[in-house]
């Protein structure tokens, strides 16, 4: 990903095989991906020449990191036979534990606040998983930058950076402690939800496939990509969720609640004792 990820600067039409594209789009076609932001800024993808950036204006390396990161990174992993899912995670004991939800459910948070108590950071936002291994899931490391709101930042005491977009109100924040550069196993992936008393359940793996089928962007660009239809995509999810770990980690958005509930999941993973079916 390192090598397919690397950027240069060059003048770029919006435009891919004749089909011109509007702002606000992206189109994939074979290993090739372009993107038309909003903004006017164009990014194309060719697998083995990595990322090509044009930029109409003066530089915004703000919006630029965003796309990176986000929709570019994504597409770049699935054009490579790789399969992104919206998720943080943690390592601990050599294995990967993920949590997912939708935007907003806490996943940079609870990520943020596991560095704290020693548990590294793996990624934010989105992970990488490679399925070539037909005996169990691998994880690519990813990105270290985490992103919080002021009220995050305060509840987990990361240190702020920059903000991801001026005057978006959202920073960018350094992990506490180590963070892991190494690709490792994924041994759990939990999904965050809000109710009234903090819990940690076993869902069944047919709510697992039918959760992560409704996963945002990730999946449809992994489908764009792949080419995938609906019967390869759901095997494939079958599979990751009989190889690890699933459940659901219901907790009150209540911040007076946040440190008991986070040192609860921090122990849940320490005791982990699953293995590869």
């Amino acid at each position: 990903m390192r090598r397919e990820t690397r950027v240069r600067h060059a003048p770029l039409r919006p435009e891919l095989d004749g089909i011109a594209l509007a702002p606000g789009k992206h189109l994939l076609r074979g290993d090739r991906l372009l993107l038309h932001a909003e903004s006017g800024v164009i990014m194309l993808y060719r697998k083995g020449e990595g990322i090509t950036v044009h930029r109409p204006g003066p530089p915004d390396e703000a919006e630029e990191s965003l796309w990176l990161n986000g929709t570019v990174y994504a597409a770049v992993a699935s054009i490579n036979g790789l399969y992104p899912v919206h998720a943080s995670a943690v390592a601990h004991d050599g294995l990967v534990h993920a949590v997912t939800g939708p935007a907003g459910a806490g996943k940079s948070t609870l990520t943020a606040e596991l560095g704290r108590r020693g548990l590294p950071m793996f990624c934010d936002d989105t992970l990488i998983l490679d399925l070539d291994d037909p005996a169990r899931i691998m994880c690519l490391p990813g990105h270290k930058r985490l992103k919080l709101w002021p009220d995050a930042l305060e509840l987990t005491g990361a240190t702020q950076d920059e903000e991801v977009l001026p005057g978006w109100g959202k920073f960018y924040a350094r992990p506490h402690g180590e963070t892991v550069d190494t690709m490792l196993p994924l041994a759990s992936l939990t999904f965050l939800e809000e109710g009234e008393a903090a819990g940690i359940e076993t869902i069944a793996r047919g709510a697992c496939i039918a959760r992560l089928m409704d996963d945002h962007y990730t999946a449809d660009l992994y489908l764009e990509a792949s080419q995938a239809d609906k019967a390869q995509h759901f095997a494939l999810l079958a599979r990751l969720a009989r190889a690890i770990a699933v459940q659901r980690f219901v907790r009150p958005r209540d911040p007076a609640r946040f440190t008991a509930d986070a040192a609860a999941f921090e122990q849940h993973i320490r005791d982990f004792s699953g293995k590869y079916e």
